[in-house]
């Protein structure tokens, strides 16, 4: 993604190069061109260095963001306003995900301290009878297990516990990730989508400049504000969308961490309770054979 911003950085900077030699025509009349009638400022509206001051309720559109907005072209609206649903989409995950991440570590974290505090697994599964989350699925997973493998080697159910950790651990990997994929489109996107605004817009201005035959930057400097206020909204989107994402990757790794805690201690519980068992039936055997 960063290489993405970059990229568009560079065709921001590229456009504006392009439009300094329209800067540059503004300042000296057209020679070759056709005669353009220029209303010639009385003394008292000159400035100081001697060039005719711009009146600004001249300009033929408000320059503030909304009136940019407003006064934009059908395809660059479109553009902007798909780029703020995109940006509150962007803030609604961010608050949803943050609050949702936070409270699952510190379930996960606590259930694994009170794990460790138990001896056996039939206890560890009284602690999650009532609990539904992958913590709890864990420890059922693994009662399940002794289950239906009574009477079968030790190392072949530790074997199956294993896997069926790994199957609930990635389920709850897809949990964790729901919604940052959109955080990864709109951070990736915006900026391209932004900027097909700005050429839109540019390409409108420049065909504005040739309908009106005037490179006067206080007719043609709207069109082209407006332009370049759709790649400001895309950045604008972008940006969060970014910083927000890498936060639930660190946020997401950590919860990983907590609940790979949750199965070792799961797993340590399951080892102690079948060697438990594996001493009972060796004294049985010992017995037997001293009768």
């Amino acid at each position: 993604m960063p290489d993405a911003l970059r990229r568009v950085a560079a065709s921001i900077v590229a456009s504006i190069f392009l439009l300094l030699p329209l800067a540059a025509a503004a300042q000296v009349p057209d020679s070759l061109g056709p005669a353009v009638a220029v209303e010639v400022a009385a003394p008292g509206e000159m400035g100081g260095t001697g060039e005719a001051v711009v009146d600004p309720a001249t300009l033929p559109h408000d320059l503030s963001p909304i009136g940019m907005f407003l006064g934009a072209d059908h395809v660059v609206k479109a553009v902007i306003g798909g780029l703020a649903l995109a940006s509150v989409a962007t803030w609604a995950i961010f608050l949803t995900k943050v609050f949702e991440l936070t409270a699952v570590r510190r379930r996960w974290t606590a259930f694994r301290h009170r794990l460790g505090r138990v001896g056996t697994l039939d206890e560890a599964l009284e602690l999650s009878r009532r609990r539904r989350d992958a913590a709890a699925r864990l420890v059922r997973a693994a009662s399940d297990e002794i289950d239906v493998s009574r009477g079968l080697p030790a190392a072949g159910i530790k074997e199956r516990v294993v896997i069926r950790f790994d199957r609930i651990q990635a389920g709850s990997s897809r949990e964790l990730a729901r919604g940052t994929g959109v955080l990864a489109s709109v951070g990736s996107l915006s900026p391209f989508v932004g900027l097909f605004g700005t050429v839109w817009g540019i390409m409108n201005s420049f065909i504005g400049i040739s309908q009106s035959n005037t490179t006067n930057l206080a007719i043609v400097a709207p069109g082209i504000a407006e332009a370049l206020f759709a790649t400001g909204v895309g950045l604008a989107a972008a940006i969060p969308a970014v910083l927000f994402y890498n936060i639930f990757a660190r946020m997401t790794a950590a919860n990983k961490a907590a609940l790979a805690d949750v199965a070792a201690e799961a797993l340590a519980l399951l080892s102690r309770d079948l060697d438990r068992a594996a001493q009972r039936g060796s004294l049985r055997i010992v017995a037997a054979a001293a009768e």
